[in-house]
């Protein structure tokens, strides 16, 4: 199948040494590096060995143990994923024992957040790349550095004789760097193009990120929990930050102006610390593997990342910067537990009126530290923005996440929607439109409009006020949310997923049927308190001889099977949670009416008309489908009994 298909080319060899590079773009179009599994396909780890270091996996298809020269892992868990270089593969019975590379694996096998995920419902999901012997599908390439080839597996529609091909060699394409007496004063950049850039760190030390991207320079586990500032705390980090394709340092009154951030393997643009007055404004961040911009300080590497930081020289912190009217959008699509926009230790910051779609984790993230304790934020304000199509791959996730104390400061005016359903994530109900995370404290969020109030506060500090939040707030709010008039002309460049990726839902209908032995009944007092406790009104409740079932909504049905399993185990519980029609008054009969409807001539045979219901129409097979699951008898009923009622529950 790959005869005639796979391009063959010399790697670029600048000063005589091969050009390492991790992205590759035809004609535009980020080429996908050669991997185990084709699509978004992922395998899932059968074991974690942290004493040892190591991991059992499935056998790949095909797979050759002694061909995994720079072979890399990237292995999904909770908010993060990380980049494993492959030191050894070792074939045991009908799994692949793999060992890692120094100073990632010890990094990965000691620090205990985040980090592989074992559990019934499915462990870490991965994929292995890098290596020729996964070069097995159109579009996706391989860099050979012993023989200093570049493979590539061209589609369809692509003309390789005129293809523009582009690899990326510089990791930071413009630094400006002032000092903290000497800052960058009065430089502004507008209508400039900033695009391909590389990042090297995974291939010459692989990653392992702590969150928002940031990698672990050194990570442990507290042999007896609790630090000064938090008596819990279990997991000490040091981080190092992702270069990006433009970083500021030092810099006051600078701007970014209608410029385009592009093809990016790493963070796009990064206000990294000392900064003052500064504006970004207008601009497209596109196809860019990190976060489309970070800001301020997160934690200097010689600092442990939880502990709070206030400098004592406080033009350290970035202060009154703005970042508005920009669309931020398909960003995260390499590392993706890195954000839209990313703000650290940040005061008096300005988000506004921005659009953000298409990120593989959270859309804006603001905070760092994980700690109620006063430290350089205050004075910062979210409003006007919109985010939708979120949560693409990671969980533990929102549109607006936050961290730590930040006094005075507001969340308002944004408009939050379709969060998807991510495939691998570790709990599939932990998504969120606003998450005011560890410390989080002295915020105000006021007036958002989300499709439910599906928000998280977890382990909050004091003085948060939440107020009208939710799908009933005023139209003009959803109305006016995003870019305004004057920059929609960027909305022409929005990346679009074609996917069929599905979007959650705040809460979904499901049915639960409790079977009891034939002879048995359910104790009415008990499932009345069960059901209290539980929020599920008595009215949904059904009830046939020694089955009972219930029709209700939910946000979390899995977890309110087990509940029900575990109150009631002398019964089965059954989950039938793959609607197939949803109807309710409110909302299929408050519309407008139908404009074709389908009516029956008088005097019509019904038996004739009735085939041309089902002529062409897909759905009807569907639901055929359905029902040879579902429609299998009860057991209980009588001879030629074809019908039985489920009766409300009194």
């Amino acid at each position: 199948e790959a005869i005639g298909n796979i391009w063959v080319a010399e790697a670029p060899s600048p000063a005589g040494r091969t050009l390492e590079f991790r992205q590759l773009w035809i004609n535009g179009n980020k080429a996908t590096r050669a991997r185990d599994r084709n699509g978004e396909v992922m395998n899932r780890i059968l074991s974690w060995d942290f004493k040892n270091q190591t991991c059992r996996i499935p056998i790949p298809k095909n797979f050759n143990p002694k061909n995994i020269e720079g072979m890399e892992m990237v292995i999904h868990q909770w908010w993060a994923i990380a980049n494993l270089r492959i030191k050894s593969a070792k074939v045991i019975g009908n799994a692949v024992e793999l060992a890692f590379m120094q100073p990632e694996s010890r990094i990965q096998s000691e620090h205990p957040w985040p980090a592989p995920w074992i559990s019934k419902d499915g462990n870490s999901a991965f994929y292995l790349t890098n290596s020729i012997q996964f070069l097995d599908e159109a579009g996706e390439w391989f860099e050979d550095l012993k023989n200093h080839k570049i493979y590539y597996w061209a589609t369809k529609n692509e003309q390789m004789q005129t293809a523009d091909v582009l690899v990326p060699h510089l990791e930071t394409l413009l630094k400006i760097e002032g000092t903290i007496d000497h800052p960058v004063a009065n430089v502004s950049f507008k209508g400039i193009s900033f695009e391909h850039s590389t990042w090297l760190r995974p291939s010459k030390q692989g990653h392992v990120p702590l969150q928002t991207g940031m990698f672990m320079l050194d990570a442990y586990k507290l042999q007896i929990a609790g630090t000064p500032d938090k008596k819990e705390l279990e997991n000490q980090a040091w981080v190092g930050r992702p270069p990006a394709a433009v970083e500021v340092s030092y810099a006051t009154n600078t701007s970014f102006d209608s410029c385009k951030f592009e093809h990016l393997a790493s963070t796009g643009l990064d206000y990294k610390k000392g900064t003052l007055d500064n504006l970004i404004k207008g601009n497209l961040f596109k196809d860019i593997g990190g976060s489309g911009i970070l800001i301020g300080t997160f934690s200097d590497e010689s600092m442990e990342a939880h502990l709070p930081y206030n400098p004592k020289d406080q033009r350290e912190i970035s202060t009154n910067d703005r970042i508005e009217n920009n669309l931020i959008s398909n960003v995260t699509n390499e590392d993706w537990g890195t954000v839209g926009l990313g703000a650290g230790y940040v005061k008096g910051i300005k988000i506004l009126n921005n659009e953000i779609n298409e990120v593989s984790y959270s859309a804006i993230s603001i905070g760092w530290g994980w700690t109620p304790t006063a430290n350089a934020m205050k004075n910062n304000v979210i409003s006007g923005n919109k985010i939708h199509h979120y949560g693409k791959r990671m969980y533990d996730v929102a549109g607006i996440y936050t961290l730590s104390a930040q006094p005075e400061s507001f969340i308002t005016k944004n408009y939050i929607d379709s969060i998807y359903k991510a495939p691998y994530a570790h709990i599939p109900s932990h998504w969120f439109y606003i998450y005011t995370d560890e410390g989080t404290a002295y915020y105000t969020i006021r007036d958002n409009w989300t499709p439910a109030q599906k928000y998280l506060q977890n382990a909050n500090g004091p003085g948060n006020v939440w107020q009208d939040n939710g799908n009933l707030v005023a139209d003009s709010i959803k109305l006016n949310a995003g870019l305004r008039r004057k920059y929609q002309y960027l909305l022409k460049d929005k990346f679009v997923n074609k996917s069929a990726q599905p979007i959650n839902l705040a809460s979904q209908q499901v049915i639960l049927e409790l079977v009891f032995n034939l002879g048995n009944k359910p104790s009415l007092p008990v499932l009345n308190s069960f059901l209290k406790a539980n929020q599920i009104s008595i009215s949904s409740i059904y009830q046939w001889e020694n089955r009972v079932v219930i029709y209700f909504a939910t946000e979390q049905p899995k977890e309110l099977q087990g509940k029900f399993q575990k109150q009631f185990s002398d019964a089965e519980v059954r989950l039938y949670d793959n609607m197939f029609y949803d109807f309710t008054r409110q909302k299929n009969c408050l519309l407008e009416p139908a404009k074709e409807v389908i009516s029956i001539p008088k005097g019509a045979n019904l038996d004739e008309l009735n085939p041309k219901t089902t002529l062409n129409n897909p759905r009807v097979d569907e639901w055929n489908a359905l029902m040879k699951k579902y429609q299998e008898g009860i057991e209980g009923t009588k001879k030629d009994e074809v019908w039985v009622f489920f009766k409300p529950l009194k």
